[in-house]
């Protein structure tokens, strides 16, 4: 991969540490790797105690299986969502929310230029020939339907984030104003005694604000922009408003958890919490319910028609992550639910199933803090800022899509450590510009210091020391960066030249919001490494969600959805909501397969 902006080759994300993982994956049968984990045989797991005989089970209860339980719900089918977690909504509920769907009727309300041509010849450009034309078109197909259905039969309405821009809007069919809509807000009372159980925000929003994605990009800015201002303004006043019509408001994943839970709730679809997965349940070849821990004890779960995989990633497993990623890969980088560690992905792999897009995940640069990693969307973009590697020197824009970066960061690393690599600012970005919760001009945590993460110091060369940077080549990128700044032209690493890199930097920057020169000490320094969002390697599946073997055949009356799936937008990212927008649409295309009989 190009460490150039120009969008037409930015799109390249198909580094392959270790092609032959996934031959080597494939082949493995279900049998043995059964009989390797020790796991009851067929006749054994027909002995456990019946839990319950549903005509689906879905597996998770993310965005991918509530959407699924709830569409077979409505389809006439009785179904159960069995969650590991004791919460629902799994990484979705600490997610942003952003959900990518070309022309959906919110964008399409809003007045969005957007056409079926358009998406699909957008979504070719950006996936390449990794992924199926028939996976595209089922996803571009019924995605904009699955917005209507779940608006149709929960308390779920979305709002188009205009002006975040697709993130390769350049590429024919791109849009620079943005595909993406997110969750309206939502009151939590409508889900009375079980908002207890939904699980919480990676980021906690401030006491009495109510703030929707869209609007963090200007709170950013709110320092320093008259928009800034008033948008906070907006935000306290709808929380004002909510506190004093007594409601528990709710936006972002938050929301849309919520809403899908109410939805099951008012089909009438339970979801057992604290009932992990020990494993699918196969007759002859055919998925016909699964294996659960229920109060500790095992059981099992009857399915007369279908079993839905929504069971999340593995990026919370570390032998998985060291087995099919490349290094240096951990659990303690990314933000995903806790409880993914691939159970469903395994069980699948188990049942015969073969696996695709194992070394790659939704990766952003993260700030390793010492209670939790910060996954870092505008700071790395704002204008004062740059990224340099281990030799003190920039590698990549800073401003690219932020799977990009880390995708640069590992190509690059063995040749030219940036893993870690730092970002530099100086005290004219603190004092304009909010730091993840912190305020401009207020100091950063102590912890941030003594863990490592931060570093200060009052010149460039004092700051290179801590950081392991050489000094001499820290000024000299510092330099060279200013006077790129001051032309207001990245001719070493194009930032800015495409609209998505001007989404969270500040138009009071001129000639270029995306860049402005380092001069006011003390200077700071943030470690950065390869965060992620969540793995998006798993199961593979075919353009109605049914998984699949080695050899292409189906495994009758088995599905997968999300992150356990492996993802259609293969090794990229075509914009924000690109994980939470075809995990819904998939779960939405399993639970109708289902209904219509496809899974016999």
């Amino acid at each position: 991969m190009s460490t150039s902006a120009d969008p037409a080759r930015r799109n390249d994300c198909s580094f392959e540490p270790g092609p032959s993982r996934r031959r080597v994956l494939g082949a493995a049968t279900g049998a043995g790797l059964a009989l390797a984990a020790g796991l009851p045989s067929v006749a054994d797991a027909a002995d456990l105690p019946l839990l319950g005989t549903y005509d689906v089970v879905v597996i998770g209860s993310g965005a991918a299986g509530m959407t699924a339980a709830l569409t077979a719900a409505k389809q006439g089918l009785t179904c159960v969502v069995v969650e590991k977690a004791a919460t629902f909504g799994g990484s979705a509920a600490r997610s942003g929310a952003g959900i990518w769907i070309p022309n959906n009727p919110v964008i399409l309300a809003a007045g969005v230029p957007d056409t079926p041509a358009k998406a699909a010849t957008y979504l070719a450009a950006v996936v390449g020939p990794d992924i199926s034309i028939e996976r595209r078109q089922a996803f571009l197909g019924r995605g904009p339907d699955m917005i209507s259905f779940v608006m149709a039969n929960s308390p779920l309405r979305f709002r188009w984030m205009e002006g975040y821009s697709d993130y390769y809007p350049e590429l024919p069919g791109g849009l620079p104003g943005g595909r993406s809509i997110e969750p309206d807000q939502l009151d939590g009372n409508i889900l009375g005694a079980e908002l207890a159980h939904l699980n919480p925000s990676y980021m906690t929003v401030p006491s009495g604000m109510v703030v929707f994605s869209a609007d963090y990009k200007w709170l950013t800015l709110s320092a320093v922009s008259v928009k800034g201002a008033a948008v906070a303004t907006e935000c306290l006043a709808r929380g004002t408003k909510a506190a004093l019509l007594g409601q528990k408001p709710l936006t972002m994943g938050q929301s849309l958890a919520a809403g899908l839970r109410a939805g099951l709730l008012a089909a009438q679809v339970p979801v057992w919490l604290n009932t992990p997965l020990s494993d699918l349940y196969l007759e002859n070849g055919t998925a016909k319910g699964v294996v659960v821990a229920k109060n500790g004890s095992p059981g099992l779960i009857r399915a007369r028609h279908g079993v839905i995989v929504g069971s999340g990633g593995f990026e919370h497993n570390a032998a998985m992550r060291a087995q099919y990623q490349q290094q240096p890969i951990g659990t303690e980088w990314t933000v995903g639910a806790k409880e993914n560690t691939g159970d469903g992905i395994r069980a699948g792999q188990r049942a015969g199933a073969a696996l695709d897009l194992m070394d790659d995940a939704w990766w952003g640069p993260a700030i390793p803090l010492p209670d939790q990693p910060y996954f870092c969307l505008a700071e790395r973009t704002l204008p004062g800022g740059l990224l340099v590697n281990a030799a003190g020197a920039r590698f990549v824009n800073e401003a690219a899509p932020y799977s990009d970066v880390v995708h640069i960061m590992y190509e690059q690393d063995a040749t030219a450590p940036d893993i870690p690599a730092w970002l530099i600012v100086d005290q004219n970005y603190r004092n304009r510009y909010l730091f993840k919760d912190v305020l401009p001009t207020f100091t950063f945590p102590d912890a941030w210091y003594t863990s490592g993460a931060a570093h200060k110091a009052w010149t460039l060369d004092a700051l290179a020391a801590p950081i392991g940077v050489p000094a001499p080549a820290l000024r000299s990128t510092v330099n060279r960066f200013n006077t790129l700044a001051q032309n207001g032209l990245d001719t070493d690493f194009h930032r800015g030249d495409s609209a998505y890199d001007h989404y969270y930097t500040d138009p009071s920057i001129l000639p270029n919001s995306c860049l402005a020169p380092l001069w006011l000490a003390p200077f700071y320094a943030f470690k950065i490494v390869p965060g992620d969002l969540g793995t998006k390697g798993g199961l593979r599946t075919d353009a109605r969600a049914r998984v699949l073997r080695p050899d292409g055949s189906v495994i009758p009356s088995l599905y997968a959805a999300g992150n356990a799936s492996a993802a259609v937008m293969g090794h990229s990212y075509a914009g924000a909501g690109s994980t939470i927008g075809p995990a819904m649409t998939f779960g939405y295309i399993a639970a109708l397969g289902i209904a219509a009989g496809a899974g016999g």
